[in-house]
C-alpha cells in the first residue's frame, strides 16, 4: 500500500508552523524519511466566507506549494488532491504543471476533480454549471499539448492556433492523472480520460453537500469498485485504474486502521491519503513517524 501524506498548507492560523518554506521543507523532507511515498495538497484560490465560516478552509497555491516539496526531495511523489482545472485556462493549467513535473524530475501525480463551489468558480470567472465539461475539455487538451507538438484548439474563452508547449512534462508519455469524484460521471472520467481513480468518504449527508455519491463504508467503496469494473468493461479499458482513498479509520487506532487498510488492499485500493492533524511542527513531524510505523509493515 502506498501512502501520501497531506501538507497542512491550509493552517493559515499558524503560518510559520506550517506554511512557510521552512516548513514545507521540513515537513516533506521528514515524509520521505520516514518512508512514506509522497505528498498531496489541495485547491481553493478564493474560498468565500460562508463556506469558510462552515469548516472550509484557505491553501496555498498547489503547484507553487508542491514546487517547495520537490526542491526539498528526492523520490517522493507530488500530488494534487485536488487541482480544479476548471479554475484555469487549459494551456495554462498545461504550462504550470509540465514545469512543476520538470523541476521535479518526473514525480507529479495531477489529481483533479470538478469542483463542487458555485462561489468560488463565480469569483475567478468560471462557468460552475459546465464543469464537469471543462475538466474533460481540460485533461484533453493538457495531453495533447504536453507531447510538445503544435497544438490546435478551442474551448469557450480560449483558442489556440499552432501553439506549442515546451518542454513537456518529464514524465512519458504524460504524468499521472488521477480523477476525483464518487459519481458515475466522475469514474466514467476516470475510466475514459485518466490513469486513476480518486473516490472520497462522505459520511451520511455529506454527500449532497459536496455534490457526489455516498460512500459512508468499506462496502460501499467495494460495490463502487464494481460500477468502475464495469464501466471499464463498457468503454473497453483492460486495466482498472490506480485507486487512491482516504481511510475513514482513523490512523492513530493502529489495530483499526491496519484492519481497514487490510480490507482497502483486498478490493484493489493500492494508495491511501492521510490527513495528520497537529497543533505544532514538532507534533505534525511526531504523528508522521508514528503513521510510518504504523502503515510501512503493510507495504
Amino acid at each position: 500500500m502506498n501512502v501520501i501524506v497531506g501538507l497542512p498548507t491550509d493552517r493559515v492560523d499558524a503560518l510559520d508552523e506550517f506554511v512557510s518554506a521552512d516548513a514545507i521543507f521540513e515537513m516533506s523532507r521528514h515524509v520521505e524519511a520516514a518512508g512514506l511515498d509522497g505528498v498531496f495538497v489541495t485547491d481553493h484560490p478564493a474560498p468565500d466566507d460562508r463556506w469558510l465560516a462552515g469548516g472550509g478552509h484557505h491553501a496555498l497555491e498547489p503547484t507553487v506549494a508542491l514546487s517547495f516539496a520537490a526542491a526539498a526531495t528526492k523520490a517522493i511523489r507530488l500530488v494534487t488532491n485536488i487541482y480544479v482545472m476548471a479554475y484555469r485556462p487549459p494551456l495554462l493549467a498545461a504550462k504550470t504543471l509540465a514545469t512543476l513535473d520538470v523541476l521535479s524530475n518526473g514525480r507529479l501525480t495531477v489529481g483533479v476533480a470538478a469542483g463542487y463551489l458555485r462561489p468560488e468558480f463565480q469569483a475567478l470567472g468560471a462557468d460552475f454549471e459546465e464543469r464537469g465539461a471543462r475538466l474533460d475539455e481540460a485533461i484533453d487538451t493538457v495531453t495533447a499539448a504536453w507531447t510538445g507538438e503544435t497544438f490546435s484548439g478551442g474551448g469557450p474563452g480560449w483558442n489556440a492556433r499552432c501553439t506549442t508547449i515546451l518542454p513537456r512534462p518529464a514524465q512519458t508519455p504524460r504524468p499521472p492523472i488521477w480523477c476525483g469524484g464518487n459519481s458515475r460521471a466522475a469514474m466514467t472520467r476516470a475510466v475514459v480520460r485518466a490513469d486513476g481513480w480518486l473516490p472520497f468518504a462522505t459520511p451520511p449527508g455529506m454527500s449532497a453537500a459536496v455534490r457526489t455519491a455516498e460512500i459512508a463504508s468499506v462496502d460501499d467503496l467495494r460495490r463502487r469498485i464494481g460500477l468502475l469494473d464495469e464501466l471499464c468493461e463498457q468503454h473497453g479499458r483492460d486495466e482498472r485504474p490506480t485507486i487512491c482513498f482516504t481511510p475513514m479509520s482513523p490512523w492513530s487506532d493502529s489495530a483499526q486502521f491496519s484492519e481497514e487498510l487490510a480490507e482497502l488492499s483486498e478490493i484493489g485500493v493500492g494508495w491511501i491519503s492521510v490527513l495528520v492533524e497537529a497543533s505544532t511542527r514538532a507534533e505534525w513531524l511526531d504523528a508522521v513517524s508514528s503513521l510510518a510505523a504504523v502503515v510501512t509493515p503493510t507495504q
